[in-house]
């Protein structure tokens, strides 16, 4: 529970798919409402840590290319100019694991309906369900059409 002196913290996830801008967006504009904090997060792996998937990959490039797309999709979302408070954060990681762990005294939760790996006939992508489920604040899943002004 948050302190009266506390800053209010919103964290959401960031994966470059057209909802997770919109939930950035959201995002940010809620936490302008409340007077907090925005901690996006972007979750990368090493391929070959995942499984065998061909010729062994150098994890140092994976991770400058995550910080590469990650400052890419921050740019794509607000230009050069970052709200006041935003917090990034590079995880190496299960998406939905480390969302769940960084909800952990959050007062909110945001992601997109779907990643980039979801599919089309999918109402919720499996990382924003099992957030949904596990989360310990409360989750807003953002859908790309519906990018609004939190305050509506």
């Amino acid at each position: 529970m948050q302190t009266s002196g506390a800053r209010r913290r919103v964290v959401v996830g960031v994966d470059g798919s057209p909802s997770s801008y919109a939930a950035l967006r959201w995002a940010a504009g809620y936490a302008e409402l409340v007077g907090g904090v925005v901690e996006a997060i972007h979750v990368w792996d090493t391929p070959s840590d995942v499984g065998w998937t061909g010729p062994a990959i150098d994890p140092e490039y994976d991770l400058e290319q995550a910080r590469e797309r990650f400052a890419g999709e921050l740019r794509g979302v607000f230009g050069e100019e970052h709200p006041v408070g935003l917090e990034e954060h590079l995880v190496e990681g299960d998406p939905s694991e480390v969302l769940i762990r960084a909800s952990e005294g959050a007062d909110i939760l945001v992601v997109g309906s779907r990643g980039r790996g979801g599919f089309a006939r999918a109402m919720l992508g499996s990382v924003s369900q099992r957030c949904a489920q596990h989360a310990a604040c409360p989750v807003v899943v953002v859908r790309k059409e519906h990018d609004q002004d939190p305050s509506r």
